[in-house]
C-alpha cells in the first residue's frame, strides 16, 4: 500500500491511502518478477560466497531483501527512461536486462565487465538499457539525475528518469538544492528513497527527526507517497502514477519505499545495530516468496516449470561466474582510456609511444 504525503497545492501533511489491486497485474507480470527477483538474489548470494573466498576485492553491498524495489519500478517504466542510483546497484541492472556475465566480469575487474574492469561493485553501467550508474559517493546521484532528467526535458523526449538513493544519502545537502530546482522546472524525475532503515549502520531515528522520509518533499510543494517496498505491485502502481505525471510536465516526485536489506550494509559490516528478530520478521515478508505464492495459488506455474526457472537461474549464474573467470584483464594502457574525452591528449601519446 502507498500513502499520500501531499499533493501538489496542499502544503500540510494529510494523508489518504490507496490499495494496491493485485487483479490488474497478469500471470505473466508475475512470472518475469519471480524469474528476475530470484536472478538477482542468487547472483547476489553467488558473488557473497566468492568475496570470502577473495576471488575479487573492493567493495560489495548486497541487493538481498529488496528486489521488488527494482523489478516492479523496471516494469513501470517504458523504454527511454533511465536510471540512476548509488552503489548498491547490482539489482537495477539485472532488472532491467543487463547480460548478469558482463557483471560478474566487472566484479573480476575483467575488460569483459559493462565497465571494462575500471568499476567494479559501486559502478555498473549499461548505456543500451537505459543504466547510467552505480554511483560510489554518497548522493552524488541526486543532482545528477536531475540533470538528466533536465536534459531529456530539453531534447523533448517524454522519458522519465528515475533516481534511487538511500535513507542515508537523503542527508546530503544536495538533495535540497536539487529538489528545488526539479520542483522549479518541473523536471521528469522520480526520487526514490529505498529506505531500507538504515544508513550503514544508524537508523532513521538517530539521524532525523522527521521518520516519515516522504515528508522531505513538503517543502517544495512535491507529491510525495509513502511506498511497500516489499510488494512488487505496490512499486509498479507508485512509479507508474509518478511517471505518467512526469511525462506530462507536471514535475517531480519523491516516493519513500519502504523496504529493508537481509544483509549487512557491506561485507564487512557485523550487523551489531539490529536484532536477529527484526530481520527475522521483515524476511518473512520476502518479495521473492511471495511473488512464489501468488503463482502457486493462482496455478500459473506448475512444480515442473518451478523448477526449471531454478535451473535457468542456477545456469545464468554458474555461467557468469565462469565468463568472468575465463575473461582477460584490461592491460595497461587502459588506465588512460575513457578518462578524458580528448583522445590524442598528450600525455597518452607519449606513454603509448
Amino acid at each position: 500500500m502507498a500513502t499520500k504525503t501531499q499533493s501538489k497545492k496542499n502544503s500540510g501533511s494529510s494523508k489518504s491511502s490507496r490499495k494496491t489491486k493485485a487483479s490488474k497485474f497478469s500471470k505473466e507480470t508475475y512470472v518475469k518478477w519471480y524469474k528476475d527477483m530470484l536472478l538477482i538474489r542468487k547472483f547476489e548470494e553467488k558473488i557473497s560466497q566468492l568475496y570470502i573466498q577473495q576471488k575479487f576485492g573492493g567493495f560489495l553491498h548486497l541487493y538481498i531483501g529488496q528486489e521488488a524495489v527494482a523489478v516492479g519500478t523496471v516494469s513501470a517504466c517504458k523504454e527511454g527512461d533511465k536510471h540512476i542510483t548509488a552503489y548498491r546497484d547490482h539489482g537495477h541492472p539485472i532488472a532491467l536486462g543487463t547480460d548478469p556475465r558482463v557483471l560478474a566480469a566487472e566484479l573480476y575487474g575483467k575488460i569483459t565487465g559493462c565497465s571494462k574492469g575500471k568499476g567494479g561493485s559501486m559502478h555498473f553501467f549499461d548505456v543500451e538499457k537505459g543504466f547510467l550508474g552505480g554511483h560510489g559517493i554518497v548522493g552524488a546521484q541526486i543532482p545528477m539525475g536531475a540533470g538528466i532528467a533536465f536534459a531529456e526535458k530539453y531534447k523533448g523526449t517524454k522519458n522519465v528518469c528515475i533516481c534511487s538513493f538511500g535513507d542515508g544519502a537523503a542527508r546530503q545537502g544536495a538533495l535540497h538544492e536539487t529538489f528545488n530546482m526539479a520542483m522549479t522546472w518541473k523536471l521528469p524525475v522520480v526520487f526514490i528513497i529505498e529506505n531500507n532503515n538504515y544508513a550503514m549502520g544508524t537508523s532513521v531515528e538517530r539521524t532525523t527527526n522527521v521518520h516519515d522520509m516522504s515528508k522531505i518533499g513538503l517543502s517544495y510543494e512535491m507529491p510525495s507517497f509513502v511506498v511497500d517496498g516489499m510488494r512488487p505491485e505496490a512499486v509498479h502502481e507508485a512509479i507508474e502514477e509518478a511517471a505518467e505525471r512526469a511525462r506530462k510536465g507536471d514535475g517531480p516526485t519523491l516516493l519513500d519505499i519502504r523496504t529493508y536489506r537481509f544483509k549487512g550494509h557491506s561485507m564487512s559490516d557485523p550487523q551489531k545495530y539490529r536484532t536477529k528478530d527484526e530481520v527475522g520478521e521483515w524476511q518473512q515478508k520476502d518479495p521473492i516468496e511471495y511473488c512464489l505464492r501468488v503463482i502457486q495459488e493462482n496455478k500459473w506455474l506448475s512444480e515442473k516449470e518451478l523448477k526449471e526457472i531454478e535451473d535457468w537461474v542456477k545456469k545464468e549464474v554458474a555461467e557468469s561466474i565462469k565468463f568472468a573467470e575465463e575473461s582477460e584483464l584490461p592491460e595497461p594502457e587502459e588506465l588512460y582510456k575513457d578518462v578524458y574525452k580528448q583522445d590524442d591528449y598528450p600525455y597518452i601519446k607519449e606513454f603509448l609511444a
